[in-house]
């Protein structure tokens, strides 16, 4: 089939690099110009994936409409604040079949929508597939052993990603739980600064596992009142997510909380970054959407304290451990 991938930050082109590396004709819409030309010529994303060969199947182009007309399975991995805009001006050249698949995390900030949603409401009548959980982009294009989750209400449509995306080293479940799969994916990025600010102020391994623990629960405490399944957040696209992004090196969230801990504004610590971390976005829209629903999340509290108000990281951290004492596990 004729694939297509929206988005050549590292994420996109590893997914097109996976499927060009099964054999399906895959084309890759990069923003950047110079994208497109170093994957073409030498076959390798330069900006975002230095040193990593891609394979010879990928076709890049900066033209939406040339990536996007033809595909039957379409793949969306934009950063989560362009998704909405970049999916209408897809809209007009996508298949009346084409399947939809979405591996942007996050969620929106002015509608508090998951990305599925998002690309549902852009490009209705087709089916979507959210895909989700712990995948390095470096160490998928290596071809190291990864496993994520297809999720969606359609179980075909979950299959066809499942089989289509597969490989002897990429492993896909499938899962009906839309809403716990995605935002499983989306808050572990909060959680992922969270810990890495408590790392940044000199905090050890105690202080991270506690918070990486409640901050499962947080998570999962938003999912069930969304209508989530709380054992969704047991699996890859919660607790395994969680684990990669907030003890990773190669975690960008973990990255930007550390500079933080250690003293630096969020400005300075998105000064001259070319990737994405998609957590910064995300807290905003996390504490506004627990507010919505009346969930407590102190750790998505913190953070945009944090980030946003100005609190200091060695201020913040012993006020969580100085609220009321309480259950473990919620009545």
């Amino acid at each position: 089939m004729r694939c297509a991938v929206v988005g050549a930050g590292a994420w996109g082109t590893a997914l097109a690099d996976l499927l060009a590396g099964v054999g399906q004709e895959t084309r890759l819409w990069a923003l950047e110009p110079d994208v497109a030309e170093s994957i073409n010529r030498d076959r390798q994303n330069h900006r975002f994936l230095a040193g990593l060969p891609l394979a010879g199947r990928i076709r890049a182009t900066n033209d939406l409409c040339e990536a996007v007309k033809g595909a039957s399975f379409l793949v969306f991995a934009t950063p989560s604040e362009h998704l909405r805009s970049v999916a209408r001006q897809c809209a007009p050249f996508v298949d009346p079949a084409a399947l939809l698949v979405v591996a942007t995390k996050g969620i929106e900030r002015d509608t508090l929508a998951l990305m599925t949603t998002v690309v549902d409401a852009e490009i209705p009548g087709r089916a979507v597939v959210g895909v989700s959980g712990p995948s390095f982009a470096a160490e998928v294009v290596a071809r190291q052993p990864t496993a994520i989750v297809a999720a969606s209400t359609d179980a075909e449509a979950a299959q066809i990603v499942q089989n289509t995306l597969k490989s002897p080293t990429f492993r896909v479940y499938t899962n009906d739980d839309v809403i716990g799969v995605e935002l499983g994916g989306s808050l572990k990025n909060v959680m992922a600064i969270a810990t890495g600010i408590v790392e940044g102020v000199g905090l050890g391994h105690n202080s991270r596992a506690a918070l990486i623990t409640r901050g499962l629960h947080e998570m999962t405490r938003l999912g069930v009142a969304l209508g989530a399944n709380a054992a969704t957040f047991a699996g890859l696209a919660g607790l395994g997510d969680l684990v990669l992004t907030c003890t990773g090196a190669l975690s960008r969230n973990r990255a930007l909380g550390i500079e933080i801990g250690r003293g630096a504004t969020l400005e300075d610590a998105l000064a001259g970054k070319e990737t994405v971390a998609e957590g910064v976005v995300t807290a905003v829209s996390a504490r506004a959407l627990a507010a919505r629903h009346r969930v407590d999340m102190p750790i998505v509290e913190m953070a945009n304290r944090i980030l946003f108000e100005g609190q200091t990281a060695r201020d913040a951290v012993p006020e969580l451990m100085a609220r009321e004492l309480r259950a473990e596990q919620d009545l």
